[in-house]
């Protein structure tokens, strides 16, 4: 049966990590489950669909997003149980909630690992979307910084720049004041001679740090930028406690992927995304 979670238990969160373990031995690569987001699901909301057979978790869907634009969809059955329905029926049961939310389109994020991901996507009327690498960073890299460049915390006053930058590398000017500075997450400001020449985002949460919302601008790429603050950062995560760092990049932007190799990431899986329009466009 399903459950529409309001907040999730330890129990239910170490249950949910039991069936991630199972899948990602089964199909290997690994789930954008996002657990710091886990941790801290607000109770008065609907956020998260759990498939229960009896105490045993059989599946499980995911909905992230809720300040973004779109919404992103992740989820996960159990080896055992595929071909039983409750993929199907956990998406049918997350289309409603994520209506509600007024947000443009919905996004699902399947692994190429997993058996029958792309024909679920497509069966159920998304669109292929785009592709990203994840990548992870098993050992602190070695390196010296340079006095060139500051990393500073962003604030409200840096959003008009920020929204350059990300126009610039992403194409979408949109910032989420919410994500300038949280629990576990900070948006970074590059300044180069008290200018502000990029941005970048972290996370830690426990042993797991994540690296997003990577820019440098246009005028300031091929300089060694990139490349020094991702090392400053990775450095500064390790001795914080993170046992490696992750990041994605898109399929086709090769000049990023090879950023990130030099500085000593590897691939683990390739994810792609599908697109289910919410509202007319």
């Amino acid at each position: 049966m399903i459950e529409q979670a309001h907040g999730l238990t330890d129990p239910v969160l170490e249950a949910i990590a039991d069936l991630e373990r199972r899948v990602v031995a089964a199909d290997g690569g690994r789930l954008k489950l996002e657990w710091g987001t886990l941790r801290r699901r607000p109770t008065d909301q609907v956020r998260d669909l759990l498939w229960w057979d009896g105490e045993q978790l059989l599946g499980f869907l995911g909905i992230y997003g809720f300040n973004w634009q779109h919404l992103e969809l992740t989820g996960m059955v159990h080896p055992d149980a595929r071909r039983r329905g409750i993929a199907k029926a956990l998406f049918a049961a997350a289309l409603p909630i994520c209506r509600e939310q007024e947000k443009d389109r919905l996004l699902t994020v399947v692994p190429r690992t997993s058996p029958g991901g792309r024909q679920f996507a497509l069966g159920a009327g998304m669109s292929y979307e785009h592709s990203e690498h994840a990548l992870t960073l098993a050992v602190r890299p070695g390196g010296t910084a340079t006095s060139e460049l500051n990393l500073r915390q962003a604030t409200p006053e840096d959003i008009p720049t920020l929204s350059e930058l990300y126009l610039d590398g992403f194409g979408d000017a949109r910032v989420d004041p919410e994500r300038l500075a949280g629990e576990r997450s900070l948006t970074l400001m590059i300044d180069r001679a008290g200018v502000a020449v990029g941005t970048v985002a972290l996370a830690l949460d426990g042993e797991r740090s994540a690296i997003y919302g990577f820019v440098v601008g246009a005028e300031q790429r091929r300089k060694g930028i990139g490349r020094e603050v991702l090392r400053r950062i990775c450095q500064d995560q390790f001795d914080a406690g993170a046992s490696h760092v992750d990041l994605e990049v898109e399929v086709d932007n090769d000049r990023a992927l090879g950023l990130y190799t030099t500085v000593g990431f590897e691939p683990v899986t390739t994810e792609d995304y599908y697109e289910l329009m919410l509202q007319p466009s």
